[in-house]
């Protein structure tokens, strides 16, 4: 299994920024990506952003697309999320996921999870 470590959330206003990390150790070969998913109060945790750890592709859902940056450090198994123009139906628990499938946006198809960082995003 991948144990992960995230750091990176807290309290932010409507418009501000914040940079989540995500450090995984262990075991990840042959697994191919990485991602960000986040569950608000009362709705089914839904994916963010995912970054290939083999070619660097990226994909985003559509409500994060322009604002949203994922990126990746190989020789630290890091990844990043900066998060700019956030708004406040975007606070959240976010999660780190690991062991991904290619492409993936099913939380299905992750199997290493952080266990989540809280977002707040006042207005």
């Amino acid at each position: 299994q991948v144990q992960l470590v995230e750091s990176g959330g807290g309290l932010v206003q409507a418009g501000g920024s914040l940079r989540l990390s995500c450090a995984a150790s262990g075991r990840t070969f042959g697994y191919y990506s990485m991602g960000w998913f986040r569950q608000a109060p009362g709705k089914e945790r839904e994916f963010a952003a995912a970054i290939s750890w083999t070619d660097g592709s990226t994909y985003y859902a559509d409500s994060v697309k322009g604002r949203f940056t994922i990126s990746r450090d190989n020789a630290k198994n890091t990844m990043y999320l900066q998060m700019n123009s956030l708004k406040p139906e975007e606070t959240a628990v976010y999660y780190c996921a690991a062991e991904g499938r290619y492409g993936s946006r099913r939380t299905s198809d992750f199997g290493s999870w952080s266990p989540g960082t809280q977002v707040t995003v006042s207005s």
